[in-house]
C-alpha cells in the first residue's frame, strides 16, 4: 500500500524544520506554506500591484458637475443667516421681470444685496426650526393661520378637478386647470392677510406665488418652483407681513402644508421634473425641506444622517421631521436599490452629524440652485427684488 500523503497540495517541504536543506549552488529563502503553514523551499510569490482606482459601473448623469465644481462648493464658506430689511412708505411696488441671462448676471445677483439677504433669509429659516419637532407647540400669528389656510384650499381643489383620462406618464392636463384657477384666485387670495396700506403690493407679489406650484405650460414643477416659494415668503418678510418670530411657523406650518401640496399635485398630476439631475439630484422636485430637515435633526441624541436606512425609524418619525419625511417619499415613489436610485443621498447618509449635512446642504443650494442659469433665468426682481 501507498502511504497517505498528509499534504493533498504539492509542494517541497523540508524534511524537517529543525535540518536545513542539502547545500545547493542556489540560495533559496525558507517561506511558509500558504495553506498548512509549513516550512516551503519555495519562492514567496510576488507583491500584488494594488487594485485600480473604482469607477462606478453606472454612466454619470449629464448634468453631473464636474470635480472642481464639487470641489469648489465643498471648500465654499457656509451661507450665513441675515435680518430681512423691512420696507417704508413711500411704496413703489412694480409688476417684477426677469433680469437673469448669463453666468455674469448670476454672478451680479449672487455678489449684490439682493442675493445675499435673500440667502440669508433662507439660512435664518433653518436656523429657526433647528432642534424642533413639526409638532413642537408656539405661538401662530393671524397672518401664518390665514396663509395655512390659503394652502389647504389650494389642497381641496386638487380633490375637485380629478385628473384627465390620458396616455401619457406625465404630465395631465388636469393641471392646466388647476393651475388657471390658481392665476385667477390668487389676488384675492392675498388680500386676505395683507393690510390696507399694502395691498397694492399684489402687483407684484402674486406673480412669485403663481409660479411657486409649477409650470401649466410644460406641466412640470422644480427647485426653481420652489425658490419662488421662498421669495414669496421673503416679500412678506420684506413688508413686515412676516416676522422674525415666525419664522418657525413659516417652517413647520406653512412649509409644511406646502410640501403636502407639491407631493399631491406631484402624484395626482404627474408634473414633470424640471431640470432634474437624475439619479445625481436630492430628489426629483426638492431641495429645501431637506435643508430645513437636517436642521431639525442637529444634535438629536438618537438619529443620525445613517438613520434614513432604518425603516422603522422612516415610519415612525417622518411626520415630525422633513428630512425622515422626503426619504420616505422617494423610497415610496422609486423602485429598487436606494444606493443606485439616490446616490447623493446615499452618501450624505455616510456624513457623521447633521450640522455638517446641513451646512453642506446651504452651500450645495447656493451652488447648485442660486447659481445655475437655466434655474434663475426664470427668477423675477422688481422693488422688494431688486436688481440693482
Amino acid at each position: 500500500m501507498e502511504p497517505q500523503h498528509q499534504h493533498q497540495h504539492q509542494h517541497h517541504h523540508c524534511p524537517n524544520p529543525e535540518i536545513s536543506p542539502p547545500p545547493s549552488t542556489t540560495t533559496t529563502s525558507v517561506t511558509c506554506c500558504a495553506k498548512c503553514g509549513g516550512p516551503t523551499v519555495f519562492a514567496a510569490p510576488p507583491e500584488i500591484s494594488p487594485p485600480p482606482n473604482y469607477r462606478p459601473i453606472r454612466a454619470p448623469a449629464i448634468n453631473l458637475p464636474p470635480n472642481n465644481h464639487s470641489q469648489a462648493i465643498i471648500l465654499a464658506p457656509v451661507p450665513q443667516s441675515q435680518k430681512v430689511p423691512t420696507i417704508s412708505p413711500p411704496f413703489h411696488f412694480e409688476i417684477p421681470s426677469k433680469r437673469i441671462h448669463s453666468p455674469d448676471d448670476i454672478r451680479h445677483f449672487i455678489d449684490f444685496d439682493s442675493g445675499k439677504n435673500f440667502l440669508g433669509f433662507v439660512v435664518a429659516l433653518s436656523e429657526s426650526i433647528r432642534g424642533h419637532k413639526i409638532s413642537d407647540a408656539f405661538l401662530q400669528s393671524h397672518t401664518i393661520n390665514t396663509i395655512i389656510s390659503i394652502i389647504a384650499e389650494l389642497i381641496q381643489w386638487v380633490d375637485e378637478i380629478p385628473p384627465a383620462q390620458q396616455s401619457a406618464r406625465y404630465g395631465n392636463v388636469a393641471y392646466r386647470t388647476w393651475h388657471s384657477r390658481l392665476v385667477e384666485s390668487s389676488e384675492s387670495l392675498m388680500l386676505r392677510f395683507l393690510p390696507n396700506e399694502l395691498q397694492s403690493s399684489t402687483a407684484e407679489i402674486v406673480a412669485y406665488f403663481t409660479d411657486s406650484f409649477g409650470n401649466s405650460s410644460r406641466i412640470d414643477y422644480g427647485t426653481g418652483h420652489e425658490t419662488n416659494f421662498a421669495a414669496w415668503l421673503y416679500c412678506l418678510a420684506r413688508m413686515g407681513v412676516v416676522k422674525e418670530e415666525d419664522y418657525q411657523a413659516v417652517v413647520s406650518r406653512v412649509f409644511v402644508k406646502y410640501l403636502e401640496l407639491m407631493r399631491k399635485l406631484q402624484l395626482v398630476y404627474c408634473l414633470e421634473p424640471a431640470g432634474s439631475h437624475g439619479v445625481w439630484g436630492l430628489d426629483d422636485y426638492h431641495f429645501l425641506p431637506f435643508i430645513f430637515g437636517s436642521s431639525q435633526l442637529i444634535d438629536h441624541k438618537y438619529m443620525k444622517p445613517k438613520s434614513i436606512h432604518n425603516q422603522d425609524i422612516l415610519d415612525n418619525f417622518s411626520n415630525e421631521f422633513m428630512y425622515l419625511s422626503c426619504i420616505a417619499f422617494v423610497k415610496k415613489v422609486k423602485k429598487g436599490l436606494f444606493a443606485e436610485h439616490s446616490p447623493l443621498l446615499d452618501d450624505i447618509s455616510g456624513v457623521p452629524n447633521w450640522n455638517k449635512v446641513n451646512s453642506g446642504l446651504l452651500k450645495m443650494y447656493k451652488a447648485e440652485v442660486l447659481e445655475k442659469v437655466p434655474i434663475m433665468q426664470h427668477f423675477l426682481f422688481g422693488w422688494l427684488i431688486k436688481w440693482d
